[in-house]
């Protein structure tokens, strides 16, 4: 009788590139949540187009992580012990992991100070267009300082995707707010709430999340190879392409507010999209007690998510944004 073999040990596959030549530094990151799979693949494609030499990094560094969490990515579902896009901070000195995502993190965490640019690869659950988000203005106060808000925004802008949503921790803490009976939600809480994009702004950097369209959209793989492309041409690490034309201004919207799911008895009154447009007093969803929640405003649905957890997002709302992407200091 053969002996049993022991379980391969999850790796985490770093591939980087690093020209003789310096200039910024992108890192890539896809599977960050196991079941979404496209950044994987569009990053897979990258990675083999730098293989043969029909993509060359001329300057700068640049990193990618096809899958950021392996245990989640062999489960095939969204989280392995824990969401990884939350509490994405390093492990106190001193203390140890408290789970598999914050082993990961603290891989991570290092490798994300390392670079200057974070672009990670995401898709969703609902059905929807491609969309990019982005953080904060341009700010000096406490929850997320900011100062690179002008070259985040002209990242999203590249992407080439017809939305960019801004936003995000804001409205995390107000949400955490809300569920506390309007008490300011305190410093352990709101760390839970940072992802990778929190932390790259917090070391200097800064980050956008493109969603490549929903999980299992077969075009959503190539989004993700292009954006790559566009992030690489746009921070001149590869040779530009003379047929490129300037990007569309996407539509923008700013995320307002959450939504919890209370109980598994709440019901959306029917099938939503992110971006589905509502207008004020549209009925959204109806509570378990028979309470009807309807739009407060003109404006869009965003993350819908039928299956959420009671305790959990149920979906977001967005109106549209005076922003210009285009403009520093907009």
């Amino acid at each position: 009788m053969s002996e049993q073999q022991p379980p391969v040990p999850d790796l985490l596959r770093i591939h980087g590139f690093t020209s003789l030549e310096p200039g910024p530094r992108l890192i890539v990151l896809g599977g960050v949540h196991g079941d979404e799979t496209c950044g994987t693949a569009g990053i897979e494609r990258t990675l083999a187009e730098l293989d043969s030499g029909a993509l060359q990094v001329l300057r700068g560094e640049l990193t990618l992580v096809p899958v950021a969490n392996p245990l989640a990515r062999r489960l095939m579902r969204r989280e392995g012990e824990r969401n990884l896009n939350r509490l994405f901070k390093p492990t106190p000195a001193g203390e140890a992991p408290a789970d598999y995502e914050a082993r990961i993190t603290d891989l991570l965490c290092p490798l994300l100070e390392r670079h200057d640019v974070l672009l990670d690869l995401h898709s969703f659950q609902s059905a929807g267009e491609a969309f990019a988000m982005i953080g904060p203005r341009d700010n000096v106060g406490t929850l997320e300082p900011f100062a690179r808000a002008f070259e985040e925004g002209l990242l999203a802008l590249h992407m080439g995707t017809p939305r960019v949503v801004e936003g995000w921790l804001d409205i995390y803490a107000a949400g955490l707010a809300q569920r506390a009976g309007g008490q300011p939600a305190d410093e352990a809480a709101l760390a839970f709430g940072w992802g990778t994009n929190e932390y790259m702004r917090s070391r200097g950097g800064y980050g956008v999340t493109l969603e490549c369209g929903q999980h299992q959209d077969p075009a959503a793989p190539e989004v993700a190879r292009r954006a790559i492309h566009a992030a690489l041409r746009l921070l001149g690490m590869v040779a530009p392409d003379p047929q490129a034309k300037p990007p569309a201004a996407p539509s923008l919207l700013r995320l307002v507010s959450v939504t919890d799911r209370d109980s598994e008895e709440d019901q959306f009154v029917r099938e939503w999209a992110t971006f589905d447009p509502v207008a004020k007093g549209e009925p959204i969803g109806v509570r378990a007690d028979g309470r009807v929640l309807a739009a407060e405003r003109d404006g869009f649905i965003v993350f819908p998510n039928a299956e959420a957890l009671p305790g959990a997002e149920w979906f977001y709302f967005a109106i549209e944004s005076e922003r210009d992407l285009r403009r520093p200091g907009a």
